[in-house]
């Protein structure tokens, strides 16, 4: 089981040269979801995964799979009603990876920031970019399991 360490953070103003950055389209859908417990799908370019996430907050325990492509089919209409759609950017920033996620359709105006790190300590040192917004890590609406469910916080 891995630990995933990782602050979100809101996006003031995107980077001038993100486009040309990689990225993929990501369709993310929820089988499960409870309060510190979640189970989703996703497909991620042309890749498909299962994840099951427990916790809260800056760090939880992660179990991801790779599921083949009918798997994943098979799987898609169960997560119904509990879907969303980004595409992910991946910016490096000082040795740092920054995961830009522009949400589309109904959380079509929602820009989000991910880094994720080794340790704990790690992820209390980084110094957030001027172009991040406030922090939303503990931040309950911003989970994308949350806004699958209730679109776009207030």
């Amino acid at each position: 089981m891995n630990i995933e360490v990782e602050r979100k953070f809101l996006i003031n103003e995107t980077p001038r040269d993100m486009l040309q950055c990689p990225h993929k389209e990501i369709l993310q859908g929820y089988l499960v979801i409870e309060d510190h417990y979640e189970v989703r799908l996703r497909k991620k370019g042309k890749l498909f995964f299962q994840t099951v996430k427990r916790g809260k907050g800056l760090k939880r325990e992660e179990v991801e799979i790779e599921l083949t492509p009918e798997q994943f089919a098979r799987l898609w209409p169960l997560t119904e009603s509990r879907r969303l759609e980004k595409t992910r950017y991946e910016i490096n920033e000082k040795d740092v990876l920054i995961e830009v996620d522009v949400y589309a359709k109904a959380l079509n105006k929602l820009v989000t920031a991910e880094v994720e790190f080794k340790t704990v300590e790690e992820s209390f040192a980084f110094v957030p970019p001027g172009w991040f917004g406030a922090e939303i890590t503990e931040d309950e609406r911003f989970k994308n399991k949350n806004l699958s469910i209730n679109g776009m916080p207030e």
